[in-house]
């Protein structure tokens, strides 16, 4: 099934912007231009620095605002400060009492937003009862506009005469083909976690969920209308892909049925994604019912975090409580794998980070990760040219790709929304990542019962699978690769004669446990409130990361110890890890009582781990 990871190319390319039928094409980047906020996925852009500051300038701060600014000091430092989740009343106090301030709290999941201008508070605080990590989430200042940010312009409209057509990367993955079985659920909210939306544009308009979108820029919702306005071109780009309207205008998105709700994450000016912002973006997704969410960014300032770094490893721990707080409330994450032509499945060094400050250059291991990427249960998705090789630019990687869509190349890019009611082309894993998201949406909107789970094994088992070309980069076997992973997102097969899932008592196990070589391991799952016996349908999901699947031997042990065997791989299967779900006729056991997955590696040399795995009654 499923593993992860991220970064980005600047290609010097072009963006076409069509207001009604004049098309303006923005003169190509220099190869030694300025690259772009580090955070960004995409390959082509518009020469966006110019256009920023002309079409998206701020509007003038009110009196109210400019006393608050006056009231930020140089200085000004965020930290996110872990603690127990509950109640984090106590580690408040704690911040306030030394040297701190609460900017905003996550208390389900235990994450503190601290700011402070204390060099040594930080330091301090880690040796406070009830603070289990602590952590800087930048090398550079707070910007005075978080204490009272300016809303985003509301740029003016253009309309358009261009009509809409089959475009090439919605035909490459047959999703006119599946716009005859559905066009998405307007049931189904779809967040796109970017630089923003422009909610007014033609083709976005029609399906845009105001009630539920939303600025978390600097770490804390602002839910002003217009906070989650696009600060930039890049979210409403993403947005278009997914969800643009079917309404004989412009363009159409993968599943132009669904809702689209902005979730803005980026900071203006800088348009980098902290982890504070990424925090609040989970966390809003998780509490307002997106089935999905577009991640087409890397968590600023560190290209790679790593948990040998104090600051590093409590951002990886801030940011993966919240992904795994927006999973269990049923929200899907898919994310972009990056622009650097990098092996990500073999990291070596970073020399892009931080991008707030000076870049240092720094060796990296693998247990260095990008997130929210790379983080459990997220998507990761390459990108591919028209046609269907490897995007030049995109990131690849065995074990952590996990499925591949268009991003476009060369001269080939993605079309569709821009601000302002225009449309133009870009290129990168950004707009490959969409796509998958796209089809997650019309895969949730044909099986409402569908669990984030549930989704990832369809993008998996209905991907077409793509061989490795003639590459030695390219590793893995003809079903399961680092170029592209499952294979290309297929919408056609993912929304036909899909199966509803089971209707029963759902229970699941989330926490990894590692398999290690010739060794025997169990996962449990308490089941409670299940009348009488299992049934003889039991639903056994499996999600296991395994480097050669023939070394296993997976059973299902019942609570009076019972054991019925779902699998014993071939030892000759190479094929990376186990995603699937078994049907175990338990009808003589009774339901309730604790159940486990067990586990065997019966082989050396290849390890893995149970990442997930469920019953449903």
């Amino acid at each position: 099934m499923f593993s992860h990871i991220s970064s980005r190319l600047r290609l010097p390319l072009a963006v076409a912007a069509v207001v009604g039928t004049t098309v303006a094409i923005a003169a190509p980047a220099q190869a030694d231009v300025q690259p772009l906020g580090a955070q960004d996925r995409t390959a082509a852009t518009t020469t966006k620095e110019s256009a920023k500051t002309e079409t998206f300038r701020a509007a003038p701060r009110t009196a109210a605002a400019q006393t608050a600014a006056a009231a930020w000091a140089a200085g000004t430092r965020a930290y996110l400060v872990i603690t127990t989740p509950g109640d984090t009343t106590a580690v408040r106090s704690a911040v306030t009492t030394n040297g701190g301030t609460v900017f905003a709290a996550y208390d389900a999941i235990g994450v503190v937003v601290a700011h402070s201008t204390s060099a040594s508070f930080a330091t301090t605080l880690r040796g406070v009862a009830g603070v289990q990590q602590v952590g800087a989430t930048r090398t550079s200042d707070v910007p005075a506009d978080a204490y009272n940010p300016a809303l985003p312009a509301n740029p003016a409209q253009s309309t358009t005469t261009l009509t809409e057509s089959n475009r090439w990367d919605m035909t490459q993955i047959k999703a006119d083909q599946a716009w005859a079985v559905t066009t998405g659920s307007a049931a189904v909210k779809v967040g796109v976690l970017d630089t923003g939306v422009d909610d007014q544009h033609q083709d976005i308009a029609p399906n845009f969920d105001a009630a539920d979108s939303v600025s978390c820029a600097y770490g804390k919702a602002d839910a002003r209308a217009g906070a989650w306005r696009d600060v930039d071109t890049h979210g409403t780009h993403v947005a278009g892909s997914i969800a643009a309207a079917k309404n004989g205008k412009g363009v159409i998105g993968v599943a132009p049925g669904v809702k689209i709700a902005s979730v803005r994450i980026a900071e203006p000016t800088s348009t980098l994604f902290f982890a504070e912002n990424t925090v609040c973006g989970f966390m809003w997704a998780g509490d307002h019912g997106f089935k999905v969410t577009n991640n087409s960014y890397f968590t600023d300032p560190w290209q790679f975090n790593c948990p040998d770094n104090v600051d590093q490893a409590a951002i990886i721990e801030g940011v993966r409580r919240a992904q795994a707080y927006a999973e269990s409330k049923g929200s899907l994450q898919v994310a972009a794998a990056g622009n650097s032509n990098y092996d990500l499945a073999n990291k070596t060094t970073d020399s892009e980070s931080p991008n707030d400050s000076t870049p240092v250059t720094r060796t990296l291991t693998n247990a260095c990760i990008d997130i929210p990427t790379e983080l459990p249960g997220v998507v990761t998705v390459s990108a591919q040219a028209s046609g269907g090789a490897k995007a030049s630019y995109s990131n690849f990687g065995n074990g952590v790709i996990d499925i591949a869509a268009p991003g476009g190349d060369g001269s080939t890019g993605v079309y569709s929304t821009l601000p302002g009611g225009k449309y133009g082309s870009k290129s990168g894993t950004s707009m490959a990542s969409p796509h998958v998201t796209g089809v997650a949406a019309l895969i949730a909107s044909a099986n409402p019962g569908f669990t984030p789970a549930d989704i990832r094994n369809a993008l998996a088992t209905q991907a077409t699978d793509k061989a490795c070309p003639s590459d030695s980069r390219c590793t893995g076997t003809a079903t399961k690769n680092g170029f592209f992973g499952e294979g290309q997102v297929d919408a056609l097969k993912a929304v036909a004669g899909t199966t509803p899932p089971p209707t029963g008592p759902y229970f699941e196990n989330l926490t990894d446990v590692t398999i290690a070589d010739n060794a025997t391991v169990e996962s449990p799952i308490t089941v409670s409130g299940v009348t009488g016996n299992a049934p003889a349908t039991l639903k056994v999901g499996v999600d296991i990361k395994h480097t050669y699947r023939g070394d296993l031997v997976i059973s299902l042990v019942a609570p009076d110890g019972t054991v019925y065997l779902l699998e014993d791989f071939t030892n000759s299967d190479s094929t990376d890890n186990v995603a699937k779900t078994y049907t175990v006729d338990a009808s003589a056991e009774t339901a309730n009582g604790t159940w486990k997955l067990r586990v065997q590696d019966i082989a050396s040399q290849d390890t893995g781990r149970i990442d997930a795995w469920n019953l449903t009654f």
